[in-house]
């Protein structure tokens, strides 16, 4: 497809979704939450075709880094987990139409706001496949129309779910065209998404930073991003060593391939000798690779020196900063230096150093005796999440319902003029 005729091809998924966003707009609670359903169903009945798909990109993407290859890859569990997805969203209070702060002013009439969908959403994404449903979903759920522009090497498993949720959309008596998979693998396609204004209200980019940094770079409509996540974990010295091995492995491997998994350790230097002692082993029995600050290798015999660039590096992958600090005071200097403001955890047993962690430490999402890997929407309660964002303006951390609608004013009156 050469360069007019992908302009072409997106404009005309521009002008679908943006009639078939009136549609939703319009769709009441139950004929949404009938979609999902059907959607779920469909998902479960094809689980076959889909796992099939999927085999069939996990082969054509063979010389796939590790990190992709995990988001990549679909498995039964996987599926089911897709399909509760949707029915968690169905369960879900719908926002829109929602009323609030409602009250009288002097003149007589009532002022307050409505939430309502925001229109149009275009997603990209890279390698996961599963995005394709969480995001139709919540869009829907939030009354939206959806553009999803997902990578290369998820193509065939992509246009798998997209033929389950179309099923469902139509068995819903809504319209197919809420959710489109644009089935261009051209680049040239992300650069037109990012820049129909006239069609398109909301970019999301999920995936590497190089996608994140191009579409804030070249989009010409508001973009809900984070760049990295280089989550931090640190273990205080009134911690429970117990509890702080337990969290701290936890964050880090527990799956490497995610946003919200640890980076860097930071320790208490009255306690590194005993966590040390618990955790490297743990992490050593994983194939945790160990790049450690100068105290750390002291008491780490196989730890690397870290460099400079190991502190603002996200791996995703078995590989830990380790750095040993004086106190919360010198962690937070360092989350502030080298964070990126996505997920950062503090264990300790002190409630002074808690609060004052949770009120410091500038992050979307900031946690007490918790692993950093519940920075996610569904078990935020969201039902699954859009993305995650670290912008401080619309919406900030994981992005579910709420998230996808924005308010307008509303006036009510009777009869009332202004004198």
């Amino acid at each position: 497809m050469d360069t007019l005729n992908i302009k072409h091809y997106m404009q005309e998924l521009g002008r679908n979704a943006r009639g078939a966003a009136l549609a939703m707009a319009r769709a009441d609670t139950g004929t949404k939450n009938r979609a999902l359903l059907a959607i779920a169903e469909r998902i479960l009945a094809a689980q076959d075709a889909i796992l099939g798909a999927n085999a069939a990109d996990m082969e054509a993407g063979d010389g796939l880094d590790p990190a992709l290859k995990d988001r990549l890859e679909l498995n039964a569990r996987r599926v089911q987990a897709m399909a509760e997805g949707l029915r968690q969203v169905a369960q879900l209070p719908d926002p829109v139409g929602e009323i609030s702060d409602l009250r009288f002013r002097p003149s007589g009439i009532q002022v307050g706001t409505m939430r309502v969908p925001l229109g149009v959403v275009g997603i990209i994404y890279e390698s996961r496949p599963n995005v394709t449903q969480e995001a139709a979903a919540l869009c829907l759920k939030a009354g939206n129309a959806v553009i999803l522009r997902g990578g290369s090497e998820a193509i065939r498993s992509n246009n798998a779910i997209a033929r389950c949720i179309h099923e469902g959309l139509d068995a819903a008596g809504l319209p197919p065209a809420a959710v489109q998979v644009v089935q261009t693998t051209d680049r040239a396609a992300v650069g037109e998404l990012v820049t129909m204004n006239e069609y398109v209200d909301l970019i999301v980019p999920r995936g590497g930073k190089g996608l994140i940094e191009r579409i804030s770079r070249e989009a010409r409509i508001p973009v809900l991003k984070h760049l990295d996540g280089i989550c931090h974990v640190y273990i205080d010295d009134r911690a429970d060593l117990e509890m702080a091995v337990k969290v701290a492995f936890n964050a880090k491997c527990q799956r490497y391939g995610t946003c919200n998994t640890m980076e860097t350790l930071l320790v208490h230097e009255r306690v590194a000798k005993l966590v040390f002692s618990a955790l490297i082993p743990l992490y050593e029995r994983e194939g945790v690779e160990i790049r450690g600050c100068e105290k750390t290798c002291e008491l780490v015999a196989t730890a690397r020196p870290a460099t400079e660039e190991d502190w603002h590096t996200e791996y995703l992958a078995p590989i830990l900063s380790v750095r040993v600090v004086g106190g919360i005071d010198e962690a937070m200097d360092h989350i502030r230096r080298y964070g990126s403001a996505h997920t950062d955890s503090i264990v300790t047993g002190d409630i002074v150093r808690a609060r004052r962690f949770l009120a410091e430490v500038d992050s979307s999402s900031v946690m007490v005796n918790a692993s950093t890997r519940f920075a996610d929407g569904f078990e935020y309660g969201l039902g699954a999440e859009i993305g995650i964002s670290t912008d401080k303006f619309h919406a900030r951390g994981p992005v579910g319902l709420e998230g996808l609608t924005t308010r307008k004013w509303i006036v009510l009156g009777d009869g009332h003029i202004r004198v």
